[in-house]
């Protein structure tokens, strides 16, 4: 199988790595794989503080099916709580740039401590996302954070995650069954309709353009590409 030995060739050539995990579908595929084969690849989650139950009732599904150590990073309190002191709770809702700002405390900052010390990091990333994810290397540079960032499911289908998932029965997030096909923290995803982009649940008061949270940012020469 190509990802198997793409995941292989990433453990073995750029260790220390970690695959981010937002117990996505295709992050549970990703998981499932690294168990199986026991490949020294950490798996770590950010816990934003604003995720829905669901998700929060996989990380321990997963520990238990897996029997990995499933890392979480939260955020720093203080920041959070003098965000919310300053602008309110809910306060990405008024623009943009509260939006992102929300986005860098829970999960930006984070993510930093989370790959601190590693050599290259894995996501879950697919072409078929959207509009910001349509032109996606399998192999780059993230600059924001000086490591290599490898992308292993950027041209697999939506048909070819949820394959794999029926046939080696992976736990998965049971907000899909309710019509969520992007899923991040809950006050920001809500379900979509039949025809509709998969990110289009999140953060669907903003244009298709902004639809990403600071993690992984869009090189400028690729702003209006795809």
């Amino acid at each position: 199988m190509k990802l198997e030995r793409t995941l292989q060739h990433i453990a073995y050539h750029f260790s220390p790595v970690a695959l981010a995990s937002s117990l996505s579908a295709e992050d549970m595929v990703l998981t499932d794989l690294i168990a199986r084969f026991q490949l020294p690849i950490d798996v770590f989650v950010l816990n934003t503080g604003r995720l829905h139950a669901d998700t929060l009732a996989l990380i321990e599904e997963t520990r238990k099916r897996y029997r990995i150590t499933l890392n979480v990073y939260e955020p720093d309190p203080r920041a959070v709580e003098q965000y919310v002191a300053l602008h309110g709770r809910d306060a990405f809702y008024g623009g943009i740039e509260l939006r992102k700002r929300c986005c860098e405390i829970r999960k930006v900052e984070p993510l930093r401590r989370a790959l601190a010390g590693k050599r290259a990091w894995i996501t879950g990333q697919r072409k078929a996302h959207g509009v910001t994810r349509a032109v996606l290397a399998e192999s780059e540079f993230d600059a924001q954070n000086g490591l290599d960032k490898f992308n292993p499911l950027a041209d697999w289908s939506d048909a070819q995650v949820w394959e794999y998932i029926r046939a080696h029965q992976v736990p998965y997030n049971r907000l899909y069954d309710q019509g969520y096909r992007s899923i991040g923290c809950a006050p920001c995803t809500r379900p979509v309709v039949a025809g509709e982009d998969p990110r289009a649940g999140r953060w669907w008061w903003e244009i298709a353009e902004h639809k990403e949270c600071g993690l992984h940012p869009r090189k400028p020469e690729l702003a209006h590409a795809g």
